[in-house]
């Protein structure tokens, strides 16, 4: 028997770790007129449980405004654990910071919906993330940052 040398990625399991869901100025915000103002954060932390698995949470934190009062803040830490073997240093950064929020998102987006719907305000459905663009985006900075510091 041979073994299997090709690379692995294996998703173990998918779980809402964190959330929270403020509506700071209610009842107040219910009674004026709806004029939102969204603004969207997000972050990826990796945690590294063994040799093979890793714990990825994705932090999708909404801060929505009407006029100057926030309606409501949601923030949902959506975590997934992924086995990752036999693949090469170079591309455990993408893995992490683009294929596994490109997992855990559409389960952040859900939970998010879910909450504002809790909260009775107006349906949010996040648009999709490029997690790509947003992680070359990233490198980029870390790049500028690291070469701003030699040059010092």
């Amino acid at each position: 028997m041979s073994e299997n040398n090709e690379p692995q990625f294996n998703l173990q399991r998918i779980y809402t770790k964190d959330l929270s869901f403020e509506t700071p100025n209610s009842p107040q915000v219910f009674l004026k007129e709806w004029n939102p103002d969204m603004s969207l954060d997000l972050n990826t932390e990796v945690n590294q449980i063994d040799e093979n698995n890793y714990e990825v949470v994705l932090v999708v934190t909404i801060t929505v405004k009407n006029g100057e009062e926030t309606a409501f803040l949601a923030e949902v830490h959506q975590a997934g654990i992924f086995q990752v073997m036999i693949v090469p240093d170079e591309q455990m950064g993408p893995i992490m910071g683009i294929q596994c929020p490109n997992v855990l998102f559409p389960y952040a987006r859900e939970t998010v919906s879910d909450l504002v719907n809790r909260g009775s305000f107006p349906q949010l459905l996040l648009t999709p993330v490029n997690f790509e663009q947003l992680y070359m985006q990233h490198m980029q900075q870390a790049q500028q940052e690291q070469d701003s510091e030699q040059s010092h």
